[in-house]
Order: C-alpha cells, then sequence, then structure tokens
C-alpha cells in the first residue's frame, strides 16, 4: 500500500498533529475493536446466508419431488 518510508512518517505525523499523541492509542484501540465486531458481524452474517440457502434448497427440493417434511425440534 504504502511503499515510502517518508509517506508513512507524514502520515504518522499528520496524525499526531491532528489527534494529539495521548489520543492514538485511543483511536487505534477503537479502531480495532470496531474491526472485530464487524469481522464478527459478518461470520454472523455468512452463517444465515448459509441457513438460508439451505433453507431454500430444501424447499426447492421438496417442490420438485411434490412431498412434505415436517422438521420437529426438540428443547432440552
Amino acid at each position: 500500500m504504502f511503499g515510502n518510508p517518508m509517506e508513512i512518517a507524514l502520515i504518522v505525523g499528520a496524525a499526531v498533529l491532528l489527534f494529539g499523541a495521548d489520543k492514538l492509542p485511543k483511536l487505534a484501540r477503537s479502531l480495532g475493536n470496531a474491526k472485530k465486531e464487524f469481522m464478527v458481524g459478518q461470520a454472523e452474517a455468512d452463517v444465515a446466508a448459509e441457513r438460508a440457502k439451505e433453507d431454500a434448497r430444501r424447499t426447492a427440493e421438496t417442490e420438485k419431488t411434490g412431498t412434505t417434511t415436517t422438521t420437529t425440534t426438540t428443547t432440552p
């Protein structure tokens, strides 16, 4: 992304001037937490999408064969 060390130094210097040296660790920590929450949400969405895809496949198969199946869920 950045090939030149001078570019990195300029960006870090601008960040220190804009936010202050004491705010940068807090900012980096909050960005890390936001990324973590995004990744968790994305994983949950992937699971939900896979589940919906499987349900759609089952529905298509039952419509194709003309049979109905009943699924029961038991709770312990």
